[in-house]
């Protein structure tokens, strides 16, 4: 049987989506492979010769993608278009993971996005994101999945997550200022992929969302973080606004999985708040990641 391609594979997505899927993976990553030369894509995948190709691999700096975004463009909009060109003549299935932040031009909404609701990216990150995934939809058989906030155990390239960031905060200060206006799920990458491999094993080609259930704010998460976590520590609400970050994000993101969760043997999404125990139980197990 042919492999399963995915690229990223040294993030903490890609190599979730690795170790899952085991013998079959061939993990693709800097700097043996990079998404913007496209000479290299079609002659690296001509020769693996996938029947899928999984995309993990992004440019996620949404801050720094303000100061260079013709650097961000290449990675998510012009290397998705490299690999759609590579699966179409390899005839392998592209699988492009996407995010909540093509959404967001509502600052008013509170019901959750569905796959079909027009998209409205903010900043120069989320715009380029969206262009991954028109790019992809070059590739006939396609899936893109949304998803948000994404944490687990960390790769080797794997810039870290919110979950780290605030247990390492923590290490090194007694208060922390957390935005509490942005509405989103943030989500386990074990369920994730095992989402995604889910879909492979379909033909329901197309745009899904895949995030844990519920809604909370990063203040409220990182609430939680500490009360799983047993870690006394004074947090502080602020809004986006007082916090001053350069990028615009999205107030609310709340996505909407009943796409998913329509198709016949589909993988639940646990609540947030479990996955997050799962996680932090898990990394308790593992020993704690970039310390």
């Amino acid at each position: 049987m042919r492999p399963i391609a995915v690229t990223g594979a040294l993030g903490q997505l890609g190599s979730e989506l690795c170790r899952q899927i085991g013998a079959d993976a061939v993990g693709l990553d800097l700097p043996h492979f990079n998404l913007t030369a496209r000479r290299s894509v079609l002659d690296r995948l001509g020769e693996i010769r996938p029947r899928a190709v999984i995309n993990t691999a992004a440019y996620t700096g949404v801050d720094q993608a303000q100061r260079e975004p013709d650097r961000c463009r290449a990675i998510n909009a012009g290397g998705v278009a490299h690999l759609a060109d590579a699966c179409r003549r390899i005839d392998a299935v592209l699988v492009q993971i996407s995010t909540d932040y093509v959404f967001g031009g509502d600052a008013a909404r509170r019901s959750p996005y569905r796959e079909t609701d027009p998209p409205a990216p903010q900043g120069v990150y989320a715009a380029t994101k969206l262009e991954g995934e028109r790019s992809a939809a070059a590739c006939r058989r396609h899936f893109v999945v949304r998803t948000c906030g994404l944490y687990g155990h960390p790769g080797p390239r794997s810039p870290g997550n919110f979950v780290e960031t605030m247990l390492r905060l923590a290490r090194e200060r007694d208060h922390l200022r957390v935005v509490d206006d942005q509405l989103c799920t943030p989500s386990y990458v074990v369920h994730v992929a095992a989402a995604v491999r889910f879909l492979l094993s379909t033909d329901r080609y197309g745009t899904y969302h895949v995030v844990n259930t519920g809604e909370t704010t990063w203040y409220r998460f990182a609430e939680a973080i500490f009360q799983i976590a047993g870690i006394r520590i004074a947090l502080e609400p602020v809004t986006t606004a007082q916090y001053g970050l350069p990028a615009p994000r999205p107030a609310y993101s709340v996505l909407d999985t009943a796409k998913y969760h329509s198709l016949p043997g589909s993988l639940p999404m646990p609540p947030w708040r479990d996955a997050l125990r799962k996680y932090l139980d898990a990394r308790q197990d593992l020993g704690p990641a970039n310390e």
